[in-house]
């Protein structure tokens, strides 16, 4: 059965004015169009739809079955209009985001100064901690997470960004001093680990994997931190061996030999970047606006 979606949004039309004549009028239809419209509609289903008299219209009990359906795509009809619509608008207004360290760590710097530059009318209210707001009641447009997965909530919406490949990385005094580990149990013999402090507080153990095995643990060392750039900044120096995205060690750190790669057929779990904004069925332009521009200013880093 070949039915025309736009006949079932005009019954609907039929139904809700109450009479064919107001609704051609709405529909910018003649009257004469619509009824021979919504009598091929009823040809096709094989019943009819609609009692006409010359004094109102009933639906019949087929036609109210029908009616839901047809509801349905006028409102999706409506929704997809309104998407256009809201598309073309110019962000502006207040955006209140939240970001954890590993976005905040990522030349977030320079992508906002290029937002900014980009959309003058919307001003930005960052949150950098670690900790995971509560966006609706605290009333945030839009949380960026680094996770390998998130968990279920069905009032938000998780949307991936972009994936981060990890492993260890040490700079060449680090290894001149203590050696250079041939396996991950060798981490354990006399090595200094740089330690990630999780969103609880934790100190976050390496999940090495190669593929094959797998290797869980990390030395003992003098600093711990929930910042990667600090970690960063410290493996430079000398003091340990750190866990980091290929994102963060990219550029200078790597060409000017500043860290090189330890362990390099040992990788850590691979972390996902997300955004996630409540689950409303339209985002303002000013956060769509937003997440688009990440999305690209990532693909090209």
């Amino acid at each position: 059965m070949n039915l025309d979606a736009n006949d079932l949004i005009l019954f609907a039309a039929v139904v809700d004015a109450g009479s064919f004549s107001r609704a051609a009028e709405q529909a910018g239809l003649p009257k004469s169009t619509l009824s021979r419209r919504l009598t091929q509609l009823e040809a096709k289903l094989g019943e009819r739809l609609l009692t006409r008299t010359t004094r109102r219209l009933t639906l019949t009990e087929f036609g109210e079955r029908i009616l839901e359906h047809a509801r349905r795509l006028q409102e999706e009809a409506d929704a997809a209009a309104a998407l256009a619509q809201h598309r073309q608008a110019t962000p502006r207004g207040v955006l209140r985001v939240s970001l954890v360290p590993a976005f905040a760590e990522l030349d977030m710097a320079q992508f906002l100064l290029q937002f900014a530059a980009r959309y003058p009318e919307v001003r930005l209210e960052l949150d950098l901690s670690p900790r995971r707001v509560d966006l609706l009641a605290e009333r945030y447009d839009l949380a960026l997470r680094a996770a390998s997965r998130l968990p279920d909530d069905a009032t938000l919406v998780a949307c991936k960004l972009c994936e981060m490949h990890n492993g260890l990385y040490a700079s060449p005094a680090y290894l001149r001093r203590y050696g250079t580990p041939r396996a991950p149990e060798d981490l354990l013999q006399g090595h200094v680990g740089l330690r990630l402090i999780g969103g609880s507080g934790e100190v976050l153990p390496w999940q090495l994997a190669d593929g094959r095995r797998e290797w869980t643990g990390i030395p003992d060392g003098a600093f711990a931190a929930n910042s990667l750039e600090l970690l960063r900044d410290l493996a430079a120096h000398g003091t340990g061996i750190v866990g980091l995205s290929d994102r963060h060690v990219r550029g200078e750190w790597l060409t000017k030999g500043l860290l090189q790669r330890v362990l390099p057929d040992w990788h850590l779990p691979t972390v996902t970047l997300w955004s996630v904004t409540p689950g409303r069925r339209l985002l303002p332009a000013r956060t769509r606006a937003f997440v688009d521009m990440l999305r690209e200013a990532l693909a090209e880093g």
